[in-house]
């Protein structure tokens, strides 16, 4: 039997605001165990909450980004449950009636464009942690999470893979740190993901029952979480048994999901509207002017890329991955270098260095000005790409940022390319002497020997000679 996934995500992603969202405490990351708290958080007798103007801010941009209604009235909730770090016995979320209603998120999977509707996003305050690795047989209870300023973002289940999934992800990660709602710090659990997962034969209508996998916090474990939850429903109905809603963790060191606990319904958390708070109500004139505030946005970045610069829309999407790269890549520009050849340098050498070094483009040792003057030699002919490689190589492990620091290195190593024809003539002559196989195989009509040949006069050059004009110097001469 063939078999469809059903893909829906929760993504709980933490506001960069300075204060929780019903108290004064700090919502800074790192602090002792219950030293950022207030009188709400640590739920004392008739401590009330006071909503945080920023939190709904932060709610209202992402609204207007991804083209969702902003309501202008909304109501919190009380969700009921026990857990030993929820002191109040209760979460403060929004439930019937959320601050954001629909909007969607376009994702990219193999150069195929989909689109991923969203059903809402809601504030909600975070809970406490416990701990456990600390003590003998015991739990401790750290605070300082409560109150955190939360925004869960609930999709459509509309994802039909797990590469689908982890461009959902990408893309809303890349979104809600592009408008600086969310520090995105995933170690942190700034942006972390619920994944409802599902199986139904192909063609089948209905949705088949699904399982929620828990808190995670990284791409790569969302890709394995989601093949492992469907290998594990399509081999559990295929001998016979039946998937039971359940919330289930996902282990990344044995690549399993166990079931944690039986999936609640809504009825389960008996939700009603909290007493404490009234309803959130936003004017016309506040959303205008977070609208007028708000950063150009990637798509809107992306086409004028294309336009501005002339570049592929391949290159366009991956330079506006983050705010910061796309700023690297205008900043070259800006500095002189070419559209295209900028696109080329960020999107290989300096991204695979990156990468190598697991570092961010905001943490790259070559400024973008250095790197315009790199790619201003290569563009009229001081080196050659292989050379430049080098030469980048070098600027980066000494930390250029000098508009002018290629010039000097190129200067100071003796690396300019060579392309005086009468040199270069001279060492075409000698290994075409010395390459008699080579010769006779490209005259035979052997393309690939003129390569070889290429590559051996670059070599007599030290790597200096310009490989265009050594070229035409070889078909002029063997023709």
């Amino acid at each position: 039997m063939k078999w469809e996934v059903v893909i829906g995500l929760e993504v709980h992603t933490q506001l960069t605001t300075q204060s929780k969202i019903f108290s004064p405490a700090s919502t800074a990351f790192g602090a002792a165990p219950n030293t950022q708290t207030a009188v709400v958080d640590i739920a004392l007798p008739g401590a009330l909450p006071v909503m945080n103007r920023a939190a709904v801010e932060k709610a209202i941009q992402f609204g207007l980004a991804i083209g969702a209604k902003v309501n202008q009235r909304s109501v919190f909730a009380r969700k009921n449950y026990f857990y030993p770090d929820l002191p109040k016995g209760y979460q403060i979320s929004q439930f019937e009636l959320p601050v954001v209603e629909g909007g969607a998120i376009t994702i990219n999977v193999d150069g195929v464009d989909k689109t991923i509707n969203l059903t809402r996003a809601h504030l909600e305050e975070d809970a406490g942690k416990s701990v456990h690795e600390d003590f003998h047989g015991l739990s401790g209870i750290d605070l300082n999470r409560a109150g955190t300023p939360l925004l869960e973002i609930v999709s459509e289940p509309e994802m039909r893979s797990a590469a689908e999934a982890v461009a959902y992800a990408k893309a809303l990660y890349s979104l809600v740190t592009w408008i600086g709602i969310c520090d995105g710090n995933m170690q942190e659990g700034s942006f972390r993901c619920d994944v409802n997962v599902s199986v139904r034969p192909e063609g089948q209508k209905e949705f088949g029952t699904r399982r929620e996998v828990k808190n995670l916090n990284s791409f790569k474990f969302i890709e394995q979480a989601v093949k492992a939850e469907v290998q594990y429903q399509i081999e559990l109905i295929e001998d016979g048994g039946k998937v039971q809603q359940a919330t289930v963790l996902f282990n990344p060191d044995t690549g399993e999901t166990r079931a944690m606990r039986s999936k609640e319904d809504a009825h389960d958390y008996r939700y009603f509207p909290d007493p404490d708070l009234p309803p959130l109500v936003i004017s016309d004139e506040w959303v205008e002017r977070v609208r007028s505030e708000l950063p150009e946005l990637p798509a809107a970045m992306q086409a004028r890329f294309v336009e501005q610069y002339g570049i592929p829309a391949y290159d366009a999407a991956t330079l506006t991955a983050s705010k910061a790269l796309a700023g690297y890549y205008e900043a070259t520009v800006a500095a002189g270098a070419d559209a295209k050849l900028a696109s080329n340098w960020i999107m290989g050498d300096v991204s695979a260095t990156l990468n190598r070094e697991e570092k961010d483009i905001v943490d790259t040792p070559v400024s973008a000005e250095a790197l315009a003057g790199l790619i201003r030699r290569v563009s009229d002919n001081t080196i050659n790409n292989k050379t430049a490689k080098d030469v980048l190589r070098k600027m980066w492990d000494e930390g250029v940022t000098d508009p002018n620091g290629a010039d000097a290195i190129i200067e100071r190593d003796g690396l300019k390319q060579e392309t005086d024809t009468g040199a270069l003539e001279a060492i075409v002559d000698e290994v075409i002497a010395n390459n008699a196989k080579s010769v006779e195989e490209y005259r035979a009509g052997k393309e690939k020997a003129l390569n070889a040949l290429v590559g051996q006069c670059m070599k007599a050059s030290k790597g200096k000679g310009n490989p265009g004009v050594l070229t035409e110097l070889l078909k002029q001469k063997l023709a």
